[in-house]
């Protein structure tokens, strides 16, 4: 591990909530939300040999405050019997936030950091916490925090960010149940959204791209994509512009949560996907 450990998870932890308690009193400038659904049949889970079908309900929040903007995801994932409960044979639940907050170079100085395709720079903080009720009851706890260029693009958006992460989770079969540490790690994560039309039809083509690098305890490096191509059918339907979306998407993941070498640690799924905007 690396020496400095510690101290730099500390480090993360302050940034992380002293952002979060900073924009909190923040007045917001634009916002979206909506409740999602994905269903897909091919999803894996580490040293699980079977396909596992999994409903998905999604909330998303995505909204602008003066000195950046901010983002929460919120999943809740309902395995079928391939992928049980600790001590069932029912399918297992698990529940997945995501939260991340920029503090924008302009909005903070009065002028944007913009250089080549870079429009603008921001100070990213945020964290990832999980539960599961199956035997190995993981509860991830990740703390992330580095840059993000957000790219100059016609329609939608495309952001890089590279963060320093630091990890912790738990593991059901060590001893009775443990707490587990990871290294300290990097992330680079890519997120996008573009929109456009296909004759009379508004489309957008969205998702995310993250790759983890090694976190010790014998993981490797990790890759994590989640890419959707979605239709607004509301407003073919009734003419209500970004109500109902409707498309397809897709998982693919390498080396789930770091695992290697075993069942179930690539995805390759096809997914089903519904987004209700409020």
């Amino acid at each position: 591990m690396f020496k400095t450990k510690h101290s730099v998870a500390a480090l993360v932890g302050a940034t992380t909530l002293a952002a979060c308690a900073f924009t909190q009193a923040q007045a917001a400038t634009w916002s979206d939300t909506f409740i999602g659904y994905r269903y897909g049949t091919q999803f894996t889970e580490p040293k699980n040999a079977n396909d596992v079908e999994k409903h998905i309900l999604q909330f998303n929040y995505v909204g602008g405050h003066s000195l950046g903007q901010q983002f929460l995801n919120i999943d809740m994932l309902q395995s079928d019997s391939a992928d049980p409960i600790s001590g069932g044979d029912t399918g297992a639940t698990e529940a997945y936030l995501t939260y991340r907050n920029q503090l924008h170079y302009g909005k903070l100085f009065g002028d944007a950091l913009a250089f080549g395709p870079v429009k603008e720079v921001a100070l990213t903080g945020g964290f990832d916490l999980n539960t599961k009720n199956t035997a190995f009851a993981p509860r991830k706890r990740q703390l992330v925090v580095g840059p993000t260029f957000k790219f100059d693009v016609p329609k939608g958006f495309l952001d890089l960010s590279v963060f320093y992460s630091h990890e912790w989770n738990h593991n059901g079969f060590k001893d009775g149940g443990t707490t587990v540490e990871f290294d300290d790690y990097y992330q680079i994560n890519l997120a996008w959204k573009f929109p456009f039309e296909a004759g009379p039809v508004p489309m957008k083509f969205q998702g995310f791209y993250n790759y983890n690098g090694e976190k010790g305890l014998g993981t490797k490096d990790e890759q994590l994509s989640r890419p959707s191509l979605m239709a607004d059918v509301g407003k073919l339907a009734w003419g209500e512009d970004n109500r109902l979306w409707a498309g397809v998407g897709y998982e693919y993941w390498r080396n789930k949560f770091g695992n290697h070498g075993a069942d179930g640690v690539d995805t390759d799924a096809v997914t089903f996907q519904l987004e209700w905007h409020l």
